[in-house]
């Protein structure tokens, strides 16, 4: 029996879900593609959006205050829009053909044509607009802003509604099959959950200890929701029925981007700690940290896509060398 498998049969026998293999193991869950250099993109990078159709991937160049669009079949920048203010959150919406960037600074969602690049729409939001969610179904935008608050409206800009939070919305999940919305709140320590039909907060639950809960993921066929914290770095496993914690887990430092592979039930955490933690879930109560694939200091933010089975991770300008996109396909 290898020297792995050993660690994870003892972690099973006293309860503890914390495995980390060596780089030789690590590097054979995520392999490297390609990378797409970004040319004049200073700073740091915040958060992405996808067109699958049009094989598009949209960047929030915070640091550059620009929207930097790669043409996937290319492999290749085709397009930088400047003059935003700290841009954080991006929703393409396919049947609009438009996308939607929330500025930090000033707190306005930009509405941008995705072919003439032309802004359609300034939806003021007051302050720190945010991460960005769109429903599949009805097509309507969600965003986090301010000292806490989201707020709803549609692809027109609209403003539908507004919710109160007691702190700033980080990340935050919508639901599929249901109306709940889980947002992660760091400010006072918790995770609410809000009804999107009745608009209200319904629940809150706590991180159990650790704090800066920042990005978080849902298993909505498991009723699992995950949400990582840096203070410290923990992956922490909630209940979406009740609420309770059922793993918590090490992860790599200062993250703030989390997906969900369903097809392989694992989970990728990107840190700024300059690594990604990789989990396998075992089942929906039982979690082990497979291995860590480095990356580049500062490099906290990516996007996976479940269609085209890759995750894509947005790398900032460091010593000589561009931004870049790296492009990793899960293996096997």
């Amino acid at each position: 029996m290898s020297q792995a498998a050993v660690v994870i049969l003892l972690s099973s026998l006293i309860g503890v879900s914390n495995v980390s293999f060596g780089q030789s193991d690590a590097s054979e869950l995520l392999k490297l593609e390609t990378t797409i250099p970004m040319a004049n993109v200073q700073g740091r990078i915040d958060h992405l959006s996808i067109d699958l159709e049009g094989q598009r991937l949209f960047v929030a160049a915070l640091g550059n205050n620009s929207l930097e669009v790669i043409d996937l079949k290319a492999n290749k920048q085709v397009n930088s829009v400047h003059g935003l203010a700290e841009p954080q959150g991006i929703a393409y919406i396919p049947s609009s053909n438009r996308v939607f960037v929330a500025n930090g600074n000033g707190g306005s969602v930009r509405a941008f044509d995705a072919v003439s690049w032309r802004m359609l729409k300034s939806i003021p939001y007051g302050d720190d607009a945010d991460n960005l969610r769109h429903e599949p179904s009805g097509g309507n935008i969600w965003v986090g802003y301010g000292g806490g608050a989201l707020g709803e409206f549609d692809q027109k800009g609209t403003k539908l509604a507004d919710i109160k939070l007691d702190a700033h919305p980080e990340s935050f999940q919508l639901e599929k099959n249901g109306s709940r919305i889980f947002v992660n709140l760091p400010g006072s320590r918790k995770i609410a959950v809000v009804d999107r039909k009745t608009r209200t907060v319904v629940e809150s639950w706590g991180t159990g200890g650790p704090l800066a809960n920042y990005p978080m993921a849902l298993d909505e066929r498991d009723h699992r929701l995950f949400v990582v914290t840096r203070l410290p770095a923990r992956l922490i496993v909630l209940d979406t029925d009740q609420g309770k914690r059922v793993a918590t887990l090490s992860t790599i430092g200062d993250c703030d981007d989390v997906f969900y592979d369903e097809r392989r039930r694992r989970i990728y955490a990107i840190g700024g700690e300059g690594g990604i933690s990789v989990f396998q879930q075992r089942d929906a109560d039982h979690y082990d940290e497979l291995g860590r694939i480095k990356t580049v200091s500062g490099t906290r933010t990516g996007f996976f896509s479940a269609e085209f089975d890759k995750l894509y991770v947005a790398v900032r300008k460091h010593d000589s060398q561009f931004a870049e996109i790296r492009i990793y396909t899960p293996m096997p």
